[in-house]
């Protein structure tokens, strides 16, 4: 163990001699901890390559180790980087330095509550195994990000979305209640509809009645899909200051998630079109219904769950694991929609008269039979991201995405303009993603460093012309270490500076996750 390592141990050591009983020592005294730099290099990299260091990983098994180990972090002034499952595209959960705690055994799921419809649960709990329990039980959790493989603090962590967020929103939406340690160990509960800023000005209480005032930013979100930076709104929920805030403000140890009753019928459904305009507006034209229908509160039309869009280049990205995609196909759109049983076949025909109308080729569509069906074109979806991820390990680089949301009447000009500079450059690329929210994943797909050189260059101007738009930089994916300069675009220096003093109102020793969201240098002066 490293000297300042052994310091850290000794010190949480004596913590924990002064202030917990024997019980708590004796889950601390028994947590893992690796220091073998050869034992934590799998902590060290995440899904967009980005790598890291640290001196060590601890991995908590109870709330107990959670506080020891930041209140000896917070005395020491040690960073502290808090680690999921590796899953994200932004660097946010691999360390620059210091200790890195891992969720790995946070792990337990408290209760599935099926008459409230509710389930409590720790942040290292897999998403896959999460869902697959509630379905067991006929009930639902919408949230379904590309990569099934995360943990549900890290969805937290980063409002994370998925298909399904077109109809019932991101990870926000689904969380009603969150215990969270702050960085100097004190321990605070937010119930949502209980507490709540005024004005810009938020009071927490602590459970050891401790209170925390914090004065909020002010500045508008843009009104798209988004996720970029601290959630700030008039008089809002406090809850919603730690949902997306990427482990900068707290360590969320426990979730409490609204769940809905499972649908008991989904049309699931795969169009391929041989021109791409035709698929672009079937994508408005679907979206458009489904917005006018959802608020008459029409049940028997047009209402998609999702709406996923993929252009010639991702369909041939996909052909060797697809091999039945048609040839011709120029672009391809997956959408699904809940129904009951008395309106299915109503339902049916409207989305047939769509496609029709768009010249969507119905006999070479995919229509699912089956839920096994319906799950493997969850697969045609979700594949994208994977392949890509191999790609960018094999060739290692770092991965140059889009994660752009602009507003609907400006997402076709934006599109063609995305597309356009990428071709003027000469680098491969794919364009997939949530077009039902206006939501572009234009993957980069640079064969060498010269052309991820390109790549970036070309990422910063589609990021320019997204803001220009009104649009955010980060819709889903959060911002992480890699993004802090788009952020900056996209809110100004002052904007960022209020969201530096935001941070330290919570975490004056500046420990935790440091150098996600905010560009250490803003907060310096502070």
């Amino acid at each position: 163990m490293k000297k300042h390592g052994r310091e850290l141990w000794n010190a949480m050591v004596n913590l924990l001699n002064n202030s917990f009983v024997n019980s708590n020592r004796y889950y601390f005294k028994t947590m893992l901890i690796k220091t073998d730099q050869t034992e934590i290099q799998n902590y060290l990299v995440d899904a967009s390559n980005y790598k890291g260091n640290c001196d060590e990983v601890f991995f908590p098994e109870t709330k107990a180790d959670i506080i020891s180990i930041l209140k000896s972090a917070n005395t020491s002034k040690q960073k502290v980087t808090i680690c999921g499952n590796r899953t994200g595209l932004t660097g946010g959960c691999v360390p620059n330095d210091g200790i890195l705690i891992s969720t790995d055994k946070l792990n337990r799921i408290t209760e599935i509550n099926e008459i409230e419809k509710y389930a409590i649960v720790q942040p290292g709990v897999l998403l896959s195994e999460f869902i697959k329990l509630v379905e067991e039980k006929e009930l639902f959790y919408p949230p379904d990000p590309t990569e099934k493989d995360c943990y549900i603090g890290g969805t937290v962590s980063t409002n994370a979305s998925g298909a399904k967020t077109f109809k019932y929103g991101p990870t926000r939406n689904f969380v009603t209640a969150l215990e969270i340690i702050l960085p100097d160990g004190e321990e605070v509960y937010l119930e949502r509809g209980k507490l709540f800023a005024r004005d810009n000005n938020l009071r927490l209480t602590s459970k050891s009645g401790k209170q925390i005032e914090i004065i909020l930013p002010r500045y508008q979100m843009p009104k798209t899909k988004h996720a970029a930076g601290y959630f700030i709104k008039e008089n809002m929920d406090a809850i919603d200051l730690f949902i997306g805030s990427e482990g900068t403000l707290g360590f969320i140890t426990e979730i409490k998630l609204k769940l809905l009753d499972k649908p008991k019928n989904i049309l699931s459904s795969v169009i391929f079109f041989n021109d791409e305009s035709d698929g672009l507006n079937f994508i408005e034209n679907a979206r458009n219904e489904s917005y006018k229908n959802r608020n008459e509160n029409l049940s028997d039309n047009i209402d998609a769950l999702a709406l996923e869009y993929f252009d010639e280049n991702t369909l041939k990205f996909l052909v060797e694991d697809f091999p039945n995609i048609p040839g011709k196909a120029q672009a391809a759109v997956w959408f699904e929609q809940e129904f009951e049983e008395e309106n299915e076949e109503q339902i049916f025909n409207k989305w047939i008269e769509l496609i029709e109308k768009h010249n969507g080729d119905v006999q070479t569509a995919w229509f699912a039979n089956n839920e096994n069906d319906r799950k493997q074109f969850g697969e045609f979806r979700h594949t994208v991201a994977w392949k890509v991820n191999e790609y960018i390990s094999r060739n290692n680089i770092l991965k140059v995405g889009t994660d752009i949301a602009v507003p609907d009447s400006s997402f076709r000009e934006f599109y063609f303009f995305a597309k356009e500079k990428v071709k003027e450059r000469g680098i491969n690329q794919i364009a997939y993603g949530h077009f039902g929210n206006s939501h572009l994943h234009l993957n980069m797909l640079p064969k060498n460093e010269e052309q991820y050189s390109v790549a970036k260059n070309i990422y910063a101007e589609l990021c320019r012309e997204g803001v220009k738009l009104n649009g955010t930089i980060s819709a889903e994916h959060g911002i992480g270490k890699l993004k802090r300069e788009y952020l900056l675009m996209m809110f100004g220096e002052q904007i960022i500076k209020q969201m530096a003093k935001l941070k330290k109102q919570i975490d004056p020793n500046l420990i935790l996750n440091y150098g996600n969201i905010i560009d250490p240098k803003y907060y310096e002066n502070i």
